[in-house]
């Protein structure tokens, strides 16, 4: 699909509208896009970044229909192959265009595409191209999400090219976000997968994008945004240190025991104020899991036991967290066991990233007591009185 979004700017959008799962890991309800921009000026002509390869005929044909004499330079924000993909390919058509990138990015495009090594042109951090009227500079962003990236700047038109930062995953005939309530959840859901492991390191380049005049963000996926003020304070407000007066409960029950004190957990803390999220892994998106945990001050771990230790779907969903690396404050366990095992034990190693204050688990034999349920007044409590000294709830 190509767009003419401003005079002598073009998108290539190339929808891939039936994927449902990218890095065979994150899911896709919304299929996704590789979008790709081309920008002429009186002397030079440029296109940013390109498609991925599995969509390389669209990508071509619409590129190849704006009957450019040339193309000089092929900037590469970042390498990742549903960007570079295409490289190779367009260099044939246009064997006299430089790759633009970090010398970083050269590197692993180098390894992954095998792209001559002559054919690239080195940028650094705040270099700049002319095109002829129009002036390209180039911005630092290493680790979103990998370690070689930066963002490209068109000053006269003031658009920033983010490629995969600030991006959606949604395919569509559309270009434009315009502040629409889906594109916000896919950003969210496209943060929480991807960018929220580096939270710390975003904050600083959100700083940077500050400084910059900016009528429009054109990232590589998804819808762009004509109103760019609606990403970067969704982005503000996910990497603060600021959390929610949630509680995610991710948990499997396998007879039953374990969803009873799920149940008792979240009508409790309901009941005293708190929002609360549960999520039964085994019907679960695992997208929808991390968006939930992008908030959260607490999370509860639910599992039966399984021959001495947490349920598989347990063990991935906390080898996630411990990935994705959320904001929460708190977090503990509860679950059931027949006989013996060392679940809690399991389950806390599998997440020494998450910097979080470990509350009393609650662990019972076979199905909950009495004393079973009395221990689940404590820990409500105990998460209202945390909650509370945050500052996130009143009342209770």
């Amino acid at each position: 699909m190509l767009k003419q979004i401003e005079t002598g700017i073009w998108i290539i959008s190339t929808n891939d509208w039936e994927r449902r799962l990218f890095d065979e890991l994150i899911p896709l309800p919304d299929g996704t896009s590789y979008n790709a921009y081309v920008i002429k000026g009186t002397t030079h002509n440029v296109l940013i970044d390109s498609s991925d390869i599995r969509k390389i005929e669209p990508f071509l044909n619409d590129l190849q229909s704006l009957s450019l004499e040339k193309i000089d330079y092929i900037i590469i924000n970042h390498a990742e192959p549903d960007h570079s993909g295409a490289i190779n390919e367009v260099l044939a058509l246009y064997p006299k265009a430089q790759i633009v990138c970090t010398e970083q990015c050269k590197e692993i495009l180098v390894d992954l595409l095998h792209t001559p090594s002559e054919k690239f042109m080195i940028v650094t951090n705040e270099s700049s191209i002319d095109l002829g009227g129009r002036t390209l500079n180039f911005i630092s962003a290493p680790w979103v999400h990998w370690p070689e990236t930066m963002f490209t700047y068109l000053n006269e038109e003031k658009i920033l090219f983010t490629c995969d930062f600030l991006g959606n995953h949604i395919a569509s005939s559309e270009i434009y976000s315009s502040n629409d309530g889906r594109v916000y959840n896919a950003a969210k859901r496209y943060y929480a997968e991807i960018m929220m492991p580096f939270r710390k390191i975003i904050k600083r380049h959100l700083a940077n994008i500050d400084k910059l005049d900016i009528n429009l963000i054109a990232t590589s996926h998804g819808l762009i945004y004509d109103e760019p003020e609606f990403i970067i304070n969704a982005y503000k407000e996910w990497v603060s240190d600021t959390v929610k007066n949630e509680v995610v409960i991710p948990y499997v029950s396998m007879y039953g025991s374990t969803e009873r004190m799920v149940k008792y957990l979240t009508e409790g803390l309901i009941k005293r104020g708190v929002a609360v999220k549960p999520f039964m892994l085994t019907a679960t998106d695992i997208g929808e899991l991390a968006m939930g945990l992008v908030d959260a001050a607490t999370i509860i771990i639910g599992s039966p036991t399984v021959l001495t230790g947490p349920h598989p779907a347990v063990v991935y969903a906390a080898y996630l967290a411990n990935l994705i690396r959320p904001k929460a404050k708190y977090a503990t366990v509860i679950g059931s066991f027949g006989w013996k095992g060392s679940m809690v034990d399991q389950i806390v190693g599998l997440i020494p990233k998450l910097k979080v204050e470990l509350l009393n688990p609650v662990i019972v034999k076979g199905k909950p007591r009495e004393d079973d349920f009395r221990k689940l007044d404590q820990l409500i409590e105990e998460i209202v009185v945390k909650h509370k000294h945050l500052g996130i709830l009143e009342g209770g």
